[in-house]
């Protein structure tokens, strides 16, 4: 999922620094909501391992 976010950051760089603000607004959302995503993932990933190896 990472791998997705980063594609969509580099896809809405392209595009800001060719002056489609459009397509470049809707790469950052998309990459910014997968990042979150992710995040969101890798805290419930750390939490489960913390509570598995608790017991």
């Amino acid at each position: 999922m990472l791998y997705w976010t980063l594609i969509f950051l580099v896809v809405a760089i392209i595009a800001g620094a060719l002056g489609f603000t459009g397509i470049a607004g809707a790469s950052a959302s998309i990459a910014q909501i997968l990042f979150f995503i992710f995040l969101a993932l890798l805290v419930i990933s750390l939490v489960a391992g913390f509570m598995r190896r608790a017991r």
